[in-house]
């Protein structure tokens, strides 16, 4: 007596479920993958604005951000960096609200970059980057089978 309309309830994992059943989930992973690159990854390049290891941050900042300051743009990306390492660790810790900062930063970063002009391949990286921030954000309001009986979120997980 199955319609082809008829919309089947999601399969619930049994209530003992055990770990290796949530490192299965999708969902699951799909989480832990964004929360933990995207976060790394804004620690990583937060860190890197007080050596200029992976670039020289200063040239990809346009005037008007730091207008004229007369220590030049690198104290300006001190600020920077200490602003991605605060989002990176909250990305790990809340990803709820630490995507949304992520996503938010990234959005004045392309505005910044298109100011600044020749850099639009990055622009246009770092929207693809906003838009993994948002998909994060919803992931973190997805409720497994598994986890459904505890009443958990994955930004509690």
């Amino acid at each position: 007596m199955t319609s082809s309309t008829q919309v089947r309830a999601p399969r619930q994992a049994p209530a003992n479920a055990t770990m290796r059943d949530k490192l299965r989930d999708p969902a699951w992973q799909a989480f832990t993958l964004l929360r933990t690159v995207l976060g790394v990854a804004f620690l990583a390049t937060g860190i890197d604005k007080f050596f200029n290891l992976l670039a020289y941050w200063p040239a990809y900042l346009a005037p008007v951000a730091y207008g004229d300051a007369p220590l030049g743009g690198q104290p300006f990306m001190y600020m920077v960096g200490v602003m991605e390492i605060g989002i990176g660790i909250a990305v790990l810790v809340v990803p709820r609200y630490g995507s949304l900062l992520f996503a938010g930063w990234l959005l004045l970063i392309i505005a910044n970059l298109l100011l600044v002009g020749g850099f639009n391949d990055i622009a246009v990286r770092d929207f693809g980057l906003a838009v993994a921030a948002l998909a994060l954000f919803r992931l973190t309001f997805h409720r497994t089978p598994i986890a459904s009986h505890r009443k958990q979120e994955y930004s509690h997980a």
